[in-house]
């Protein structure tokens, strides 16, 4: 049975959720599932923007079938080939014999290199600002390459303002019946899993990312229609405010976050006595995160959010503890600058895991390291306490400059 929601009379949402799968891109938790979103628009003609994830190809089918009523498909617009929105390609080729695949000439080579199937007279290339009318709706196309991958591209419905971004704007999570972002409260429900899907899938590529924002700030948007995650018709001011902090790696908030790596509870101790003197002091929402136990894209996300990162480190094999070494390999991947840091390290015999953490945040961009880097021998003792206690001063006195 379908299950449909209209975005305007002639905009349908035609997508679904999938809330089995553990595991997005089978790397990141999605304990919440993950939306796939796809659009249909009825007019003169009709199209389709992207298909789904073949979990759900029987539910997109349903929903498509139900909404063209009879009618035929006259086109699929491909913004984006990633397969967990390309998988239903063939079915809808099959289905419908005069359908043409729109597309630009980087989305047919990766049609043909994940699929077997015949293309010949089934395809509309287009160029940077081409249209497509389709009666009294016209869809025109803005390339946005390598936001996240090459092919990428944004189609935009000039008559009534939806702007259907491909994976930009987007989140982890199934819609539990809703489809806009005002229909939820975004803030409280949604936006760190906005903000960690953002950081892990997108955020390596920031320039990438202004640039798109660039090119459409022209454009009289009245709505965001993402491949994943809830629809946006209102807010977007603040959304794009997220979207101009995260791609210029710019921190959103004034804010500590402290993460570490404890095998016996000694560097946890030092780390929690360093929390609770900040937040003696005043600092507000200090979030204290252990590597060990919290998976690296929660961390990541963190990461994007707060200006002060304190990553607190036992010796491992004359290096860093390997979790810690996965969430600094990872920020460096994803292109992280623009921090200030501090380093807590602890080593029974020869503590090493300070040099390691700060020549990995070197090879990044605009990383300030604050002073002292707090050395512990096994425990706290009085000396290395005096040492967390200035380095505490350091932060306070940091997070007071302005930004």
């Amino acid at each position: 049975m379908h299950c449909t929601r209209k975005l305007t009379d002639a905009v349908h949402w035609v997508g679904g959720s999938d809330r089995r799968l553990a595991l997005f891109e089978n790397l990141f938790p999605i304990p919440r599932g993950v939306a796939y979103n796809s659009y249909l628009l009825l007019d003169d003609k009709t199209a389709l923007i992207d298909t789904v994830d073949s979990s759900i190809s029987r539910q997109f089918l349903e929903n498509v079938l139900h909404v063209l009523d009879g009618r035929p498909l006259d086109y699929l617009v491909v913004n984006h080939m990633e397969p967990d929105h390309c998988a239903n390609i063939e079915e809808l080729l099959l289905r419908f014999p005069s359908l043409k695949i729109v597309g630009n000439s980087k989305t047919f080579p990766l049609i043909r290199q994940f699929y077997d199937m015949e293309l010949d007279g089934r395809i509309l290339t287009v160029t940077e600002s081409d249209a497509l009318s389709l009666g009294r709706h016209t869809l025109r196309f803005y390339f946005t390459p390598m936001v996240h991958w090459p092919e990428v591209m944004m189609t935009f419905e000039e008559s009534e303002g939806l702007l259907f971004s491909a994976d930009a704007f987007g989140s982890f999570g199934a819609l539990d019946g809703f489809l806009f972002s005002d229909e939820v409260d975004f803030e409280r429900d949604w936006l760190a899993d906005a903000r960690r899907y953002y950081g892990n899938i997108v955020g390596k590529y920031g320039p990438q990312v202004q640039a798109a924002l660039k090119k459409l700030s022209g454009l009289h948007i009245r709505a965001i229609c993402p491949l994943h995650g809830p629809v946006w018709r209102s807010g977007l001011s603040g959304l794009l405010d997220k979207y101009a902090h995260w791609s210029g790696y710019r921190p959103e908030e004034r804010a500590v976050a402290i993460f570490y790596g404890s095998m016996y509870g000694d560097t946890e101790n030092a780390v929690r006595i360093l929390a609770a003197a900040l937040a003696q002091a005043g600092t507000p929402n200090v979030a204290v995160y252990d590597v060990s136990g919290v998976h690296v894209s929660t961390l990541i996300a963190e990461v994007f959010r707060c200006s002060h990162l304190v990553f607190a480190s036992p010796t491992y094999n004359g290096g860093v503890y390997p979790p810690m070494l996965e969430l600094l390999h990872d920020m460096k991947a994803l292109n992280l600058q623009n921090r200030t840091a501090a380093l807590i390290e602890n080593g029974s015999w020869s503590p090493a895991s300070a040099k390691g953490m700060a020549s990995l945040l070197g090879g990044m961009k605009q990383m300030r390291l604050l002073e002292p880097v707090v050395t512990i021998r096994s425990s706290l003792k009085e000396d290395s306490l005096g040492q967390l206690n200035r380095l505490k001063d350091s932060l306070l006195a940091s997070l007071e400059e302005k930004s």
